[in-house]
């Protein structure tokens, strides 16, 4: 034991067993190695958001686009405020609201990876009714705006022009 106070030594045993103790020599290679670049590839992905944002915003097959960069977002000027670029995630709403469709879109993707994480320098795409919020009953979801056909993108750092134009493709 470290401590000598077991409710403190109870609680480091928590943390210890929850995030790890310290990270090896390599993980700390990768890390420093990473964040030389972290700025360039967040802003980038950032920048791919706001792109692909204004593309679907535009496309017939979509209903609603869900991004803080959007003038029409209700959070926008918020964001504004606190954020000097607006994040790399995008959601969005397919005017057919089916999980068909969105399965079809999902699935019609070349470059982007079907995944539930937030992601890295690729870009992911995910679908929150059938991944994320599936053990939310269908009722709550839409109640909170969660629908059938809502995908969610995370943006990376690859060509704009290719995600938009894999985008289309599967929305066409």
């Amino acid at each position: 034991m470290i401590v000598r106070d077991e409710q403190l030594a109870s609680q480091l045993r928590f943390l210890q067993n929850a995030v790890g103790a310290v990270p090896g020599p390599q993980d700390c290679f990768l890390i420093l190695r990473g964040i030389k670049t972290l700025h360039l590839r967040v802003e980038r992905a950032c920048e791919n958001a706001v792109r692909v944002a204004a593309f679907l915003q535009s496309h017939p097959k979509v209903k609603k686009v869900y991004y803080p960069g959007l003038p029409e977002h209700p959070g926008h000027a918020i964001a504004q405020k606190q954020m000097r670029h607006f994040g790399a995630m995008v959601s969005f709403d397919l005017q057919e609201d089916t999980f068909e469709q969105a399965s079809k879109v999902l699935s019609a993707t070349q470059l982007f990876t079907l995944a539930e994480s937030l992601g890295g320098v690729e870009s992911l795409i995910g679908h929150p009714a059938t991944m994320t919020h599936a053990s939310i009953p269908r009722e709550e979801r839409i109640k909170v705006g969660l629908t059938d056909s809502l995908i969610r993108l995370s943006l990376g750092v690859e060509d704009v022009e290719d995600l938009i134009d894999d985008l289309r493709a599967a929305l066409d």
